[in-house]
């Protein structure tokens, strides 16, 4: 990360944005020329191999990218499910083999066969009417069960605009100070893995000097498997919207940015309508409702990348730089972006914050177990009978989940793969001995994260699956620090030859190259990637031991 490029970058600032016009550039041909990249170097005052190689970094706007018409989900919950190689079949006969590229998700793990064509995802049986679809045709919505057990936070009725921003009226009739101990009450802690308390994020913006701060959204939700914040920026955008129009009165921030995965483009268009909606109705803007607050928001469409889901490398992405993760300290919020002091959070955190002004952090407190409050999205593939997303409390057993809510299985499963790429590898006998809580999860070896849940069948082998999480880490990996660009690439090599060509792995290597990235990494990425590959050999040794010496 340069901090020149980011005041460079910020002489625009969000009116004119470098991402967001390399995005423009690659919308005729699918990538961004040489010549195009060059002219945007001239305008920003970015030199030519910045923008190139910004550029380039990203799924949407690479070379690789030119001439491609439909892509194919490639996500973990599609991979596990098998759809795909039937879907390619299928699409074949409408497309050219060159004209199809792959996407990493596309948030339909509740159906699989997931696809994007023209601006839109579909999935399930959607590729039977794909001949429809090039001749204009629009499909419904994807449907999915949404159910909250105990108390409903986030899947609550939507109880209509003016209803839902009187709690923005409660929040400007109250100080900062009064909203932020509310929010310490709360507990609220970040839902996107970490599990970092949002107050003490707030509370340190709020105290660093700065004329201009941003609260910026992080929704580029790349963990295969999850979709919740899906499910939330489409079908519930004003609890998200609200949420950080509070977040930016508590730490005295007037910019809200919304990064929204490209992958996710109906929750794009859906959530930008929301927000020229409460524009129009005066809840953003200029002295909102009299109160001397001035607020606006700025979306922003991501181009690809896992990496972005990481905060600071989010920042870079922004500014248009490279999107690689950024050595802290010091903290985006003293530090964010365009070196400006910036709180950066997870969808389903922010969608939290106006319940509690409504109900007072104690209520919120008074939710779960513990130092986990409040309840928790929990997204189910395929595999289950009942697939969605369901609200639960936290200290839900997860055994309630996976039956009475999921449904049980629909067809034998090993193992489950809860909170994303880097979360825990879950074998089945070990449900009953966890709750959806991250206290639970921690104790027990694994990681709630997104709270994300992607089957593994009794006949998927889980060599197969490793070697996936090694090629994934390695394709999303942003390449700056060397424990997680080599390593991946190195795992993924190594597992890849065992599992194709009889080579026997050194155990003692495999490990030291696991406990490498595991404590060398920059961001979670590359120090994420271990936990479930140590959860395989801790539970699956059975299965896997005669792919290592010995």
């Amino acid at each position: 990360m340069s901090k020149n490029l980011s005041e460079l970058s910020g002489r625009k600032g969000l009116r004119e944005n470098l991402f967001e016009e390399l995005g423009i550039a690659a919308t005729r041909t699918g990538a961004v020329s040489k010549e195009q990249a060059a002219e945007l170097a001239e305008k920003f005052l970015f030199g030519k191999a910045n923008v190139y190689g910004a550029a380039t970094f990203y799924d949407f706007l690479r070379p690789e990218n030119q001439g491609k018409k439909v892509y194919v989900c490639n996500g973990s919950a599609c991979l596990t499910a098998g759809t795909q190689p039937g879907l390619k079949e299928k699409l074949a006969g409408s497309f050219e083999a060159n004209e199809i590229g792959e996407m990493c998700c596309l948030g339909r793990c509740h159906e699989n066969s997931a696809f994007h064509i023209g601006g839109r995802n579909y999935s399930g049986n959607d590729v039977d009417k794909v001949a429809e679809i090039l001749n204009g045709a629009s499909l419904p919505m994807d449907k999915y069960n949404v159910q909250a057990s105990g108390k409903a936070v986030l899947t609550a009725p939507f109880p209509g605009i003016e209803a839902c921003y009187k709690v923005l009226a409660t929040a400007l009739a109250m100080s900062p100070e009064a909203l932020l101990e509310e929010l310490k009450a709360s507990g609220l802690r970040g839902r996107g893995g970490a599990g970092f308390p949002i107050a003490f994020k707030l509370e340190s913006c709020k105290n660093t000097e700065g004329e201009t701060k941003f609260i910026v959204c992080n929704a580029d939700e790349g963990d295969p498997g999850a979709y919740s914040d899906r499910y939330l920026l489409e079908e519930r955008p004003h609890s998200v919207l609200l949420g950080m129009i509070i977040a930016g009165y508590i730490a005295g921030a007037n910019t809200g940015v919304v990064y929204i995965r490209g992958e996710y483009p109906e929750a794009i268009a859906i959530t930008q309508a929301a927000i020229d909606t409460i524009r129009e109705l005066g809840y953003i803007g200029e002295n909102i409702l009299n109160s001397g607050f001035n607020y606006d928001f700025k979306l922003i469409k991501a181009q690809g990348a896992y990496i972005c889901g990481e905060e600071t490398a989010l920042l870079s992405s922004i500014e248009g730089q490279r999107p690689e993760v950024r050595v802290r300290p010091p903290y985006p919020t003293q530090h964010g972006l365009f070196n400006k002091p910036t709180v950066v959070n997870n969808v389903e955190t922010l969608a939290c914050i106006p319940w509690i002004v409504e109900h007072t952090g104690q209520a919120f407190a008074a939710i779960g177990r513990g130092r986990s409050t409040g309840t928790k999205l929990v997204s189910l593939d395929g595999y289950f009978n009942r697939p969605g997303i369901y609200e639960v409390e936290m200290g839900t057993p997860l055994r309630k989940v996976t039956d009475d809510l999921g449904g049980g299985f629909r067809s034998p499963v090993k193992a489950m793969h809860i909170g994303g790429p880097l979360g825990g590898l879950v074998p089945v006998d070990k449900i009953d001995s966890l709750s959806v809580d991250f206290e639970s999860f921690s104790q027990g070896g694994f990681l709630l994260g997104h709270a994300s849940v992607v089957c593994l069948p009794q006949d998927y082998p889980v060599i197969k699956y490793i070697e996936h999480l090694f090629q994934f880490t390695a394709h999303e990996s942003c390449g700056k620090c060397f424990p997680c660009r080599l390593g991946s690439t190195r795992g993924y090599e190594m597992v890849g030859k065992a599992l194709n060509e009889g080579y026997k792995m050194d155990r003692a290597l495999f490990t030291d190259l696991i406990t490498t990235m595991e404590i060398g990494s920059l961001c979670a990425l590359g120090g994420g990637l271990p936990l479930p590959i140590r959860n395989a050999l801790q539970y699956f040794d059975g299965e896997l031991h005669q792919y290592f010496e010995n």
